[in-house]
């Protein structure tokens, strides 16, 4: 198994092949060098910010959707046949980018600045907004909807406007959905004039936090921290059984810390994982089903997290550091999940491990990457430490930049050593350092300084990194690209949370939701004893099916992110009514949407493993789905035992212990029967026993735990017999 990662022009021709998000039209000049350019600028504005100050909040989200949302009609064809077009450079086609979709992206852009540099000031208009107000915020509706239709497809426009048209008929829906109305002009006045729609906490948070991590990431992969981490993982998990496949789940693990992207993730490990699986003898399905369930953790392992976590942030005014804390058990569990599954199927069929010359070299490798540590170290420190999250992610893309162009991957000297350390210093003065009113001047100054001695070391010094600047601008402008679509659906998701906001159809959800879950209770109640399950805890189980099922039917559509602010705006207020933690709440909704990448019948990050391992894409996700089911079943004992996620009310390191272990025990059990194979060929008693067993251990409290590893007894004894027969020598008779 080779571990060198492909360059960074295959990487990025492997996600636009298999991620909707990425697929950007080529062009020429001069529509490529302006793209890049403005791709680039906005990159740069949101490392300024993050470095030296945040703007006034609506002025800041302009600047970031007018960039976002005219670069789209730039970067993303009207259609898929027009995408694959040879760009021509005419008059009616500047650089291979139409005309029409020019002055789109123009008028866009002019829509959206006109409230911060326009509107702002005439707050006394909102509740009754003049003619060029609706006509600006008609011009907005319209032109997001189609960028988010050019960016990730149809199915969230298609929700947006099926939100928007309850919104303008409400007295037509019958019973408890009926409303008063609003007419277009109330409706733009609240999705456009005020911060309940389009400008909202969605498009707050990318423009604040989430580009500022994407943008880390790409920097961090460039300058060699992914590979090292896959070198990491084969060295650690290569050598033993079916070791491809575990290194493609401890590999994703690590690459998940700097990357939120489930096809991202997918693509990166699975170029080299899912060749070597197939190599050491997995079926491709489940090569790239191993990738695809290992990929989607990335959303949910700390301390990057996916764009969701963000949000969080926001919705339950909540530090960062109680987020992370919270996502370290579950991640941990999803990824021991998919993990038992592959060790089992590994010795069901006698896979074999890597051999030492397959193994990478992990001496060498941290004598030459060692330095791509120093950016996630200083990220995650400042995280724990209570500062901004934005400011975390400056100083990791800072280090990031002057780990690449100060270091070398070999022949490191003194001069790229006092480099390194004194660029470092710089840039902890810049983040840290408090000079009084001249804090700005003093700050500029030094970083002023700092870019002045780079170019001087690189000019005089000769000192040679291993990234150039113009790698470091491709990066840049790699990294906006990558925020586009995100940042499309955040400002369209607005359109989502101002109709419920607008027409308070949230709470007539909740109450819907809560009958029906009454309803399924008092049927379950006439078949379980109240013993086992009490008329409320049997409500709340029905809601959370419904909430989760409700999540993967989103989920099939639209990105996670946009997934997680429909379904907290609509669904997780049902579950607070029931008495769960708003925290637990929203971490139940964000693992059901982060799953919904493996669950068909759209599932990208199955479906991406599937174009690389050549397998049926359909196979793939089912076997994926079956690979993440502890991501399934983890959200339930969380609801009902809010101790695994360590900084929830009423954490007792007791409950925390009952749960973790009988969690640890039910998912080795559930990887056992899903596989056929324990420590021998599962008979098929064996498999529904486990199956009881482990949904018992899996079950909070100390009496189900209890009764699960009793009945999983029998099925242990009967394997331990069968393999010390099977190791004892046979006596010629």
């Amino acid at each position: 198994m080779t571990t060198a990662l492909p360059d960074d022009k295959k990487l990025q021709a492997l996600e636009e092949k298999f991620d909707p998000e990425m697929r950007f039209r080529p062009t020429v000049a001069p529509a490529s060098h302006i793209v890049k350019w403005l791709l680039v600028t906005l990159s740069c504005f949101h490392y300024y910010t993050a470095g030296f100050g945040l703007l006034q909040e609506t002025t800041h989200r302009g600047i970031h959707m007018a960039f976002v949302l005219s670069l789209i009609f730039l970067v993303f064809a009207a259609s898929k046949k027009a995408g694959l077009e040879r760009p021509k450079n005419t008059w009616q086609n500047p650089g291979g980018v139409p005309l029409t979709d020019w002055l789109v992206g123009l008028c866009c852009a002019a829509s959206v600045l006109y409230i911060p540099y326009v509107f702002d000031g005439l707050a006394f208009r909102i509740g009754n907004p003049s003619t060029t107000d609706v006509a600006f915020g008609t011009l907005l509706f319209f032109t997001l909807l189609e960028a988010t239709r050019r960016s990730m497809g149809w199915p969230l426009p298609i929700i947006a406007l099926g939100f928007t048209a309850y919104a303008l008929a409400g007295p037509i829906f019958p019973g408890l959905l009926q409303h008063a109305g609003a007419s277009w002009s109330q409706m733009i006045n609240h999705q456009y004039l005020t911060s309940q729609g389009i400008y909202g906490v969605a498009v707050g948070v990318v423009a604040t936090y989430v580009f500022h991590f994407v943008l880390f990431g790409v920097l961090a992969t460039r300058v060699g921290l992914g590979q090292l981490f896959l070198d990491i993982a084969a060295t650690v998990a290569g050598r033993y059984a079916g070791g491809p496949a575990k290194v493609s789940v401890f590999g994703s693990a690590l690459f998940g810390m700097l990357s939120g992207s489930s096809v991202a993730n997918a693509v990166t490990v699975g170029s080299l994982t899912i060749p070597a699986m197939i190599r050491v003898g997995y079926q491709r399905h489940f090569a790239a089903a191993v990738e695809a369930a290992s990929s989607t953790g990335g959303q949910i392992t700390p301390p990057v997290l996916g764009a969701a976590a963000f949000l969080m942030i926001e919705f339950l005014n909540l530090p960062y550091q109680t987020i992370i804390a919270a996502a370290v058990v579950p991640a941990f569990m999803h990824f021991f999940g998919v993990f038992m599954q592959v060790h089992f199927e590994a010795k069901r069929y006698g896979l074999r491990g890597l051999t030492e010359a397959e193994m990478p070299k992990l001496k060498a490798s941290f004598q030459m990457r060692w330095p791509t540590l120093i950016p996630l170290v200083l990220l995650i420190s400042i995280l724990v430490s209570g500062r901004t999250p934005y400011l975390a992610a400056f100083v990791g893309i800072s280090s990031c930049a002057i780990v690449g162009l100060s270091t070398a991957t070999r022949g490191n000297t003194a001069k790229n050593w006092i480099m390194l350390v004194g660029l470092h210093a710089f840039l902890l003065g810049i983040a840290f350092g408090d000079y009084g009113n001249a804090n700005l001047t003093a700050k500029l100054a030094m970083f002023a300084l700092a870019i002045a001695g780079t170019l001087a070391a690189q000019k005089f010094a000769r000192i040679q990194g291993r990234l150039d600047n113009a790698a470091l601008l491709e990066a840049f402008e790699t990294g906006a690209k990558y925020a586009l679509a995100v940042g499309a659906a955040a400002a369209t998701v607005g359109i989502v949370i101002g109709v419920v906001t607008l027409t308070g159809v949230g709470f007539k959800i909740s109450f819907i939701i809560t009958g029906a879950a009454q309803s399924m209770a008092s049927v379950l109640s006439a078949v379980i004893p109240a013993a086992m399950a009490t008329p409320q805890a049997l409500t709340l189980l029905c809601a959370l099916v419904m909430t989760g099922a409700v999540c993967i039917l989103m989920g099939c559509g639209i990105p996670t992110t946009a997934n997680y602010i429909i379904m907290v705006t609509v669904a997780a207020p049902t579950l607070v009514q029931l008495g769960v933690e708003p925290l637990v709440a929203h971490f139940f909704v964000f693992y059901y949407g982060v799953l919904a990448d493996i669950t068909p019948p759209v599932a990208l990050a199955a479906y991406a493993a599937a174009g690389m391992a050549g397998s049926d894409p359909f196979k793939t996700g089912n076997t994926a789905f079956r690979l993440g089911m502890a991501k399934a079943l983890v959200p339930f004992v969380f609801v009902f035992s809010p101790s695994l996620l360590l900084v929830a009310k009423g954490f007792t390191w007791y409950d925390f212990g009952i749960t973790f272990v009988g969690c640890i025990l039910g998912i080795t059990l559930l990887a056992a029967a899903l596989s056929k194979y324990f420590l021998v060929e599962m008979r098929r008693w064996e498999q529904y026993l486990c199956f009881c067993a482990a949904i018992l251990l899996i079950a909070p409290g100390l009496i189900p735990t209890l009764i699960g590893a009793t009945m999983a007894i029998p099925m242990v004894l009967r394997h331990v017999r069968a393999t010390r027969l099977r190791r004892s020598p046979r006596v010629p008779g």
